[in-house]
């Protein structure tokens, strides 16, 4: 489920930064090297894990993919807060030197 919903919120960063002019104005490029990398650990991390369960692999219990979920959820949130404090320090449209 972390692989799953990190690859959905680089799909979908990856889609807002390309259509959108706005989107590469407000660095959104952050969001893409974070969920990005994070997909790609996590893609590492289930492949070194299906090698060593084999078939096990792909019947997890209910309580391992609510807990995979949260960590998921939990890297998403996180990307979003460090893109915001990235935004509030860099101010791309000046809007906290107007104010």
């Amino acid at each position: 489920m972390t692989l799953l919903l990190t690859l959905i919120a680089a799909v979908v960063s990856t889609l807002i930064w390309y259509l959108s002019k706005r989107a590469r104005a407000l660095k959104i490029v952050t969001l893409l090297y974070l969920y990005w990398g994070a997909s790609l650990m996590w893609l590492v991390d289930a492949v070194f894990e299906y090698i060593e369960l084999r078939a096990a692999y792909f019947t997890p219990s209910m309580e391992d993919m609510i807990n995979d979920s949260f960590l998921g959820l939990s890297v998403v949130v996180l990307g979003l807060i460090i893109w915001v404090i990235e935004i509030l320090i860099k101010d791309p449209e000046n809007v906290i030197n107007r104010k």
